[in-house]
């Protein structure tokens, strides 16, 4: 344990079974405890950075189950969690936005939740069901196991020792759904690799999912009319869909490597952030290359761009406003390097930092 403390800790994931934010959350918690391992409901290993390979990963009854359709076995997934022998350990972290923080917690331990939010399809089920476009039968399913599966929820939050959260806006749903107060802890951002550039070129940049809720239409429909240079990269399922709509100076590039990643922040007029997010990390990693961005003016954002000196915002969801905002902007006024200290607040260091803290404290109590 970190600092002279003594305690063994186990992790917990909801699930491994793709690659995003919470994965990256948990690889930074893993290198702080290297020897803990990792719980959770499956683990597809073809979908996961080799390095999972090393780890001591430890899955539930539902990972030898014959059907995939994850959202087919929700209701599954609270006895998997409580099934969890967790005996022996001082603290249990859980990284999660769904299920793994009702795991049954040993007499004399503390469990930490670090909450990225609670359940989405429990507690705003008609947005989740737009948002993520679910198919027909999960549509006929799920809401036949909705409410009970709401009440398991806010009686496995009673379980939790202490919660974090990873922005303000997950806090005050934290109070809202279970009643419980939360620290704020925000999501590690690898700061160290990137480096800042004075590279100024033509175009502005998306680097995300392309998912409907990311919003990324209106960045296409303003830039239609605009007839600036857009360069979008990533991929996802709304690709065909936005491409269809997009005039020529709209650029896709697909998937790109995190090298190819990074030199296309580094040339970038501006980074463009136009969905709404629980806390959203490419915009800092933007800032950490010393590159402003333009944001929608909603959820995390609020909480990591300075409005006229990180990034400027645009208002309402709609293309016209986004458009407008990129008419106004002057990218000449922004000081890279006071981008990028303003990026190093929120990087993995002080990420590490104030979850040691935590857990220490967590373990003298």
């Amino acid at each position: 344990m970190p600092k002279g403390r003594s305690g063994k800790v186990a992790l917990v994931a909801s699930w491994l079974n793709q690659y995003g934010g919470a994965e990256r959350v948990l690889e930074v918690a893993h290198d702080l405890f290297p020897d803990a391992p990792v719980f959770t409901s499956t683990y597809w290993r073809a979908a996961m950075p080799a390095a999972y390979k090393t780890w001591d990963i430890r899955v539930t009854f539902i990972d030898r189950l014959p059907l995939r359709n994850q959202r087919l076995l929700l209701p599954l997934y609270p006895a998997a969690f409580e099934s969890l022998d967790l005996r022996g350990y001082d603290v249990i972290l859980s990284i999660t936005s769904a299920f793994a923080h009702g795991v049954r917690v040993p007499a004399g331990a503390r469990h930490i939740c670090y909450c990225l939010t609670p359940a989405r399809f429990l507690w705003n089920y008609a947005a989740y069901v737009e948002r993520e476009r679910i198919g027909r039968l999960p549509r006929l399913i799920l809401p036949l196991f909705i409410a009970g599966l709401r009440a398991w929820d806010r009686r496995a939050a009673e379980r939790v020792s202490d919660f974090c959260a990873i922005s303000q806006l997950v806090r005050e749903r934290i109070a809202k759904y279970y009643q419980r107060d939360a620290t704020i802890i925000f999501p590690p951002v690898e700061v160290g690799r990137f480096s800042v550039s004075r590279a100024r070129g033509d175009y502005f940049l998306i680097l995300s999912r392309l998912v409907p809720y990311k919003r990324i239409d209106l960045a296409v429909q303003a830039f239609n009319e605009l007839g600036l240079p857009l360069v979008i990269a990533g991929d996802g399922r709304d690709r065909a869909r936005l491409q269809a709509i997009a005039q020529p100076n709209v650029r896709f590039l697909g998937r790109v490597s995190d090298a190819a990643g990074k030199d296309l922040i580094a040339r970038c007029r501006a980074f463009l952030f136009p969905g709404e997010e629980d806390f959203g990390i490419t915009p800092l990693e933007a800032n950490a290359c010393g590159k402003p961005v333009i944001a929608f003016a909603g959820g995390g954002a609020l909480e990591t761009i300075v409005a006229g000196v990180t990034g400027e915002f645009f208002r309402a969801p709609t293309a016209q406003a986004l458009a407008d905002a990129v008419r106004a902007f002057d990218d000449r006024k922004f000081d890279p390097m006071a981008l990028r200290g303003h990026a190093e607040k929120f990087s993995t260091a002080v990420f590490k930092e104030k979850l040691v803290k935590l857990c220490n404290s967590t373990i003298a109590q």
